[in-house]
C-alpha cells in the first residue's frame, strides 16, 4: 500500500515535470521572445531542453525503475530539473551571476539519475 502511494506521487511528479517543461517552453517562445536578448534566450532554451528530456527520464524511472535504484533515479532527475533548469531559468530572467553556482549540482544530479536508472533497469532484466 505504501509503495503504491509513493509510485502514484512520483507519477504525479513526472506529469507535473513534463507539463511544466511544455509551459516553460511556450512562455519562453512567446512571452519572453522580445524581452530577452539572444544570450538569455539561449539560456532559457537550454533550461527547457534539459527540463523536457529529464521529465521523460523521470517518467522512465517511475514506470520502469524498481527498488532503491529506481527511487534514487526519480529523486535525482527531479532534483536535477529544479537545480539545473531552475538556475538557468533564473539566470535568463536576470538573477545574480552567482546563481550559476547551483547549475553544476543539477548536472551531477542528472548523472546520478542516469546511473541509478541504468542499475534499476539492469536489475529488472535479471
Amino acid at each position: 500500500m505504501l509503495r503504491q502511494t509513493v509510485r502514484s506521487r512520483a507519477g504525479l511528479l513526472a506529469g507535473i515535470a513534463g507539463a511544466s517543461a511544455v509551459l516553460s517552453g511556450a512562455f519562453g517562445a512567446h512571452a519572453l521572445r522580445d524581452v530577452l536578448d539572444p544570450a538569455h534566450r539561449e539560456l532559457w532554451h537550454t533550461a527547457v531542453e534539459y527540463h523536457a528530456w529529464h521529465a521523460l527520464a523521470l517518467v522512465l524511472a517511475v514506470g520502469l525503475g524498481r527498488g532503491r535504484a529506481g527511487r534514487c533515479a526519480a529523486y535525482a532527475f527531479a532534483l536535477g530539473i529544479v537545480l539545473f533548469s531552475g538556475s538557468l531559468y533564473a539566470l535568463a530572467l536576470g538573477a545574480p551571476h552567482w546563481t550559476g553556482i547551483v547549475t553544476p549540482f543539477g548536472g551531477v544530479a542528472f548523472v546520478i539519475g542516469w546511473i541509478a536508472l541504468g542499475l534499476a533497469l539492469r536489475r529488472r532484466a535479471d
